[in-house]
């Protein structure tokens, strides 16, 4: 029988192993440990607020973004986490709100045991979730055709083209226009778009700059590519976020991003490095390698990133030219023989 129904209750006695106790004894033990858990949890809630102010000069790399892409990526988080609120904060308020009024000294609270179906809850249940997942669902479809990779950033300026290979453990940077590579430091002038076409040389890492948005992955043998663009001066810190091996903790790069001139500047400079990218220099690069500090070369070898793409740079054949002369093959047949230096006229 229910205590509110039954005041005789309050009046009887609670057996314990050590006899018989009265209620209110209990009852003031009971107020007693409950007040030492609200002190208790007033407590950490104080400590988490006073840690509140060390907290002030972080930063959120994703929420500060420096270009149009992690601008337009930052939009989408928070539209998402407010459509996500819709739902979490009223859940919190309502739970709240019925802990508080179906409370056992409540003796004015409805009690329904026979209730079982509202279709006014029922709609707001089902039609709130729906709502959401269509309005996330459009906003996904608009914004991944948007933000793709492989589109083209939309500038009045002529894009630079920069090559980008993963290795055991250090990022290496061609210029092909320029003629210059770079170590673990990628230079770009504001609002220049740059189109980067990315590579690894053995396992698979990503490439990520959170300030100016966009991951993406780099494999062997496979390229792919990605655009970016900064709008402000600054150095921003770029790194890979998938684990690939021992030196992945320190496989991180600088992203400068400068005036015109300035890049200019840092252009001369590269090109005045002592060494140069040849396909022997490249080789001994590629040796997994850790910390590696930043390094400039003032030449590169012609199609040295065609060969890492290709797998070649050891000496054997380049992956497309084997498929290509295998494709050849399929469709001249075997009677016909194509030429080699072995056998310039090809015969069968």
């Amino acid at each position: 029988m229910d205590r509110l129904s039954n005041p005789g209750v309050r009046g009887r006695g609670i057996v314990s192993l050590s006899g018989v106790s009265p209620v209110g004894s209990d009852m003031s033990a009971d107020r007693a440990f409950l007040s030492s858990r609200v002190l208790r949890r007033m407590a950490a809630v104080a400590a988490l607020a006073g840690t509140a102010p060390l907290l002030g000069g972080c930063q959120v790399a994703l929420l500060d973004p420096m270009g149009p892409i992690g601008a337009a990526e930052k939009s989408i988080i928070l539209f998402a986490t407010a459509l996500m609120l819709i739902v979490v904060v009223p859940v919190i308020v309502l739970t709240l709100a019925f802990a508080w009024h179906y409370r056992a000294s409540n003796t004015d609270a409805v009690y329904a045991p026979e209730w079982e179906h509202s279709r006014a809850i029922e709609t707001v249940v089902w039609a709130v979730p729906c709502l959401i997942i269509a309005a996330l669902g459009t906003v996904t479809w608009i914004s991944t055709h948007r933000l793709d990779p492989y589109r083209p950033i939309a500038s009045g300026e002529k894009p630079i083209p920069v090559e980008v290979v993963s290795l055991d453990w250090k990022w290496l940077f061609i210029y092909p226009e320029q003629g210059v590579a770079s170590v673990n430091e990628l230079a770009m002038p504001v609002d220049v778009p740059v189109e980067f076409r990315l590579t690894s040389s053995s396992v698979m890492n990503a490439f990520f700059i959170p300030e100016l948005g966009s991951q993406i992955y780099t494999m062997a043998g496979m390229q792919s590519r990605l655009g970016l663009m900064a709008s402000r001066v600054g150095n921003y810190e770029g790194f890979s976020t998938n684990y690939s091996g021992d030196g992945f903790s320190g496989m991180s790069f600088t992203a400068r991003a400068m005036s015109a001139a300035d890049f200019a500047s840092w252009v001369k400079n590269a090109r005045a490095a002592p060494g140069a990218l040849t396909l022997a220099s490249y080789r001994a690069l590629a040796r997994p390698s850790e910390d590696v500090k930043v390094r400039y070369y003032s030449a590169v070898a012609p199609g040295l990133y065609h060969d890492v793409l290709n797998q070649c740079t050891g000496g054997g054949p380049c992956r497309d030219a084997a498929m290509s002369l295998a494709m050849a093959k399929q469709a001249l047949g075997a009677n016909f023989s194509l030429c080699s230096p072995a056998d310039p006229r090809g015969t069968p």
